[in-house]
Protein backbone atom coordinates (compact mmCIF):
# COMPACT_ATOMS: atom_id res chain seq x y z
CA UNK A 1 0.00 0.00 0.00
CA UNK A 2 1.29 3.44 -0.88
CA UNK A 3 2.25 6.02 1.69
CA UNK A 4 1.37 9.72 1.71
CA UNK A 5 4.51 11.73 1.12
CA UNK A 6 5.38 15.40 1.43
CA UNK A 7 6.90 17.05 -1.60
CA UNK A 8 7.71 20.35 -3.24
CA UNK A 9 4.83 22.11 -4.90
CA UNK A 10 5.26 21.42 -8.64
CA UNK A 11 5.99 24.52 -10.73
CA UNK A 12 3.05 23.65 -13.00
CA UNK A 13 0.63 23.61 -10.04
CA UNK A 14 -2.21 26.10 -10.39
CA UNK A 15 -1.43 27.18 -6.81
CA UNK A 16 2.27 27.84 -7.44
CA UNK A 17 1.78 31.57 -8.10
CA UNK A 18 0.59 32.04 -4.50
CA UNK A 19 3.72 30.39 -3.14
CA UNK A 20 5.78 32.84 -5.19
CA UNK A 21 3.84 35.71 -3.54
CA UNK A 22 4.71 34.50 -0.01
CA UNK A 23 1.63 32.48 0.84
CA UNK A 24 1.99 29.30 2.88
CA UNK A 25 1.75 26.23 0.68
CA UNK A 26 2.07 22.54 1.26
CA UNK A 27 2.07 19.57 -1.06
CA UNK A 28 1.24 15.95 -0.32
CA UNK A 29 1.12 13.08 -2.79
CA UNK A 30 0.44 9.38 -3.04
CA UNK A 31 0.70 6.97 -5.97
CA UNK A 32 -2.17 4.77 -7.17
CA UNK A 33 -1.32 1.81 -9.38
CA UNK A 34 -3.89 2.58 -12.05
CA UNK A 35 -4.97 5.48 -14.23
CA UNK A 36 -7.12 7.96 -12.29
CA UNK A 37 -8.87 10.92 -13.90
CA UNK A 38 -9.23 14.27 -12.21
CA UNK A 39 -12.99 13.72 -12.14
CA UNK A 40 -12.61 10.40 -10.28
CA UNK A 41 -10.18 11.96 -7.83
CA UNK A 42 -12.43 14.94 -7.06
CA UNK A 43 -15.39 12.67 -6.33
CA UNK A 44 -13.30 10.28 -4.22
CA UNK A 45 -11.68 13.11 -2.24
CA UNK A 46 -14.85 15.04 -1.45
CA UNK A 47 -17.03 12.00 -0.67
CA UNK A 48 -14.83 10.12 1.81
CA UNK A 49 -16.29 9.58 5.29
CA UNK A 50 -13.55 11.83 6.71
CA UNK A 51 -14.37 14.72 4.40
CA UNK A 52 -18.08 14.28 5.10
CA UNK A 53 -17.31 15.28 8.69
CA UNK A 54 -15.79 18.53 7.43
CA UNK A 55 -18.81 19.03 5.18
CA UNK A 56 -21.11 18.62 8.19
CA UNK A 57 -19.13 21.14 10.22
CA UNK A 58 -19.20 23.64 7.35
CA UNK A 59 -22.94 23.22 6.90
CA UNK A 60 -23.51 24.12 10.56
CA UNK A 61 -20.91 26.82 11.22
CA UNK A 62 -20.53 28.41 7.78
CA UNK A 63 -23.99 27.57 6.44
CA UNK A 64 -22.32 25.97 3.41
CA UNK A 65 -24.00 22.61 2.88
CA UNK A 66 -22.96 20.13 0.20
CA UNK A 67 -23.69 16.57 -0.86
CA UNK A 68 -22.03 13.73 -2.74
CA UNK A 69 -24.08 14.78 -5.76
CA UNK A 70 -22.60 18.30 -5.49
CA UNK A 71 -19.12 16.73 -5.49
CA UNK A 72 -19.99 14.83 -8.67
CA UNK A 73 -21.28 18.04 -10.29
CA UNK A 74 -18.01 19.76 -9.33
CA UNK A 75 -15.96 16.92 -10.78
CA UNK A 76 -17.79 17.13 -14.10
CA UNK A 77 -17.42 20.90 -14.28
CA UNK A 78 -21.19 21.45 -14.01
CA UNK A 79 -20.81 23.80 -11.06
CA UNK A 80 -18.21 26.26 -9.87
CA UNK A 81 -19.33 26.18 -6.23
CA UNK A 82 -18.89 23.41 -3.71
CA UNK A 83 -19.66 23.94 -0.03
CA UNK A 84 -17.37 26.75 1.18
CA UNK A 85 -15.32 26.84 -2.04
CA UNK A 86 -15.50 28.27 -5.53
CA UNK A 87 -13.45 27.03 -8.45
CA UNK A 88 -10.75 29.59 -9.07
CA UNK A 89 -9.07 27.74 -11.90
CA UNK A 90 -9.20 24.35 -13.56
CA UNK A 91 -7.21 22.45 -16.17
CA UNK A 92 -7.61 18.89 -17.47
CA UNK A 93 -5.53 17.46 -14.62
CA UNK A 94 -5.97 19.87 -11.70
CA UNK A 95 -8.38 22.12 -9.86
CA UNK A 96 -7.83 25.09 -7.54
CA UNK A 97 -10.62 26.06 -5.16
CA UNK A 98 -10.83 29.28 -3.12
CA UNK A 99 -12.77 29.44 0.15
CA UNK A 100 -15.49 32.00 0.81
CA UNK A 101 -13.17 34.15 2.95
CA UNK A 102 -10.64 34.36 0.10
CA UNK A 103 -7.93 33.36 2.56
CA UNK A 104 -7.34 29.68 1.81
CA UNK A 105 -7.21 27.52 -1.26
CA UNK A 106 -7.28 23.80 -1.90
CA UNK A 107 -5.56 22.20 -4.83
CA UNK A 108 -5.93 18.74 -6.34
CA UNK A 109 -3.91 17.34 -9.23
CA UNK A 110 -3.48 14.00 -10.98
CA UNK A 111 -0.31 13.14 -12.86
CA UNK A 112 0.17 9.96 -14.84
CA UNK A 113 3.71 8.76 -14.26
CA UNK A 114 5.05 8.11 -17.76
CA UNK A 115 7.69 5.48 -17.04
CA UNK A 116 5.65 3.38 -14.65
CA UNK A 117 4.51 -0.15 -15.27
CA UNK A 118 1.78 -0.87 -14.46
CA UNK A 119 0.19 2.53 -15.05
CA UNK A 120 0.55 4.71 -11.99
CA UNK A 121 -1.16 7.99 -11.19
CA UNK A 122 0.24 10.40 -8.63
CA UNK A 123 -2.49 12.15 -6.64
CA UNK A 124 -1.54 15.56 -5.27
CA UNK A 125 -3.27 17.60 -2.60
CA UNK A 126 -2.20 20.91 -1.19
CA UNK A 127 -3.40 23.94 0.70
CA UNK A 128 -2.58 27.59 0.32
CA UNK A 129 -3.00 30.07 3.15
CA UNK A 130 -2.77 33.75 2.36
CA UNK A 131 -0.95 35.89 4.92
CA UNK A 132 -3.09 38.11 7.12
CA UNK A 133 -0.57 40.92 6.80
CA UNK A 134 3.06 41.62 6.22
CA UNK A 135 5.42 42.93 8.87
CA UNK A 136 7.65 45.95 8.34
CA UNK A 137 10.35 43.54 7.16
CA UNK A 138 7.91 42.17 4.53
CA UNK A 139 7.68 38.83 6.34
CA UNK A 140 4.23 37.29 5.90
CA UNK A 141 2.15 37.03 9.08
CA UNK A 142 -0.42 34.26 9.27
CA UNK A 143 -1.87 34.75 12.74
CA UNK A 144 -1.90 32.70 15.92
CA UNK A 145 -4.55 30.18 14.80
CA UNK A 146 -2.48 29.24 11.79
CA UNK A 147 0.46 28.35 14.02
CA UNK A 148 -1.69 26.62 16.64
CA UNK A 149 -3.29 24.27 14.12
CA UNK A 150 -0.23 23.60 11.92
CA UNK A 151 0.40 20.05 13.13
CA UNK A 152 -3.30 19.19 13.02
CA UNK A 153 -3.51 20.55 9.46
CA UNK A 154 -0.57 18.39 8.41
CA UNK A 155 -2.09 15.22 9.92
CA UNK A 156 -5.55 16.03 8.57
CA UNK A 157 -4.24 16.70 5.05
CA UNK A 158 -2.44 13.37 5.04
CA UNK A 159 -5.55 11.60 6.33
CA UNK A 160 -7.74 13.21 3.64
CA UNK A 161 -5.38 12.12 0.86
CA UNK A 162 -5.06 8.61 2.29
CA UNK A 163 -8.87 8.35 2.53
CA UNK A 164 -9.24 9.35 -1.14
CA UNK A 165 -6.54 6.82 -2.07
CA UNK A 166 -8.36 4.05 -0.20
CA UNK A 167 -11.65 4.96 -1.84
CA UNK A 168 -10.06 4.91 -5.30
CA UNK A 169 -8.29 1.65 -4.50
CA UNK A 170 -11.56 0.09 -3.33
CA UNK A 171 -13.32 1.35 -6.47
CA UNK A 172 -10.58 -0.23 -8.55
CA UNK A 173 -11.01 -3.59 -6.78
CA UNK A 174 -14.80 -3.45 -7.26
CA UNK A 175 -14.41 -2.69 -10.98
CA UNK A 176 -12.00 -5.62 -11.38
CA UNK A 177 -14.51 -7.94 -9.68
CA UNK A 178 -17.27 -6.74 -12.05
CA UNK A 179 -15.06 -7.42 -15.07
CA UNK A 180 -14.18 -10.91 -13.81
CA UNK A 181 -17.86 -11.73 -13.16
CA UNK A 182 -18.91 -10.46 -16.59
CA UNK A 183 -16.25 -12.66 -18.24
CA UNK A 184 -17.56 -15.73 -16.37
CA UNK A 185 -21.13 -15.25 -17.58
Amino acid sequence: MSKVQTGKLPVMALSFRYKKKGAFSDCFFIDVSRKVSLEEYIVAFYTTPLFKIERSILSVFALKASTDQNAKQLSLGHTRKYSAWTVEERSPNQILLCDFSNRTRSWLMVQNLEDSHPTTTRLYFGSIVMPKARSKTATPSFGILFHMFGKFHNLYSRALLKAAYKKLHKTSDTECQRIRLSRQS
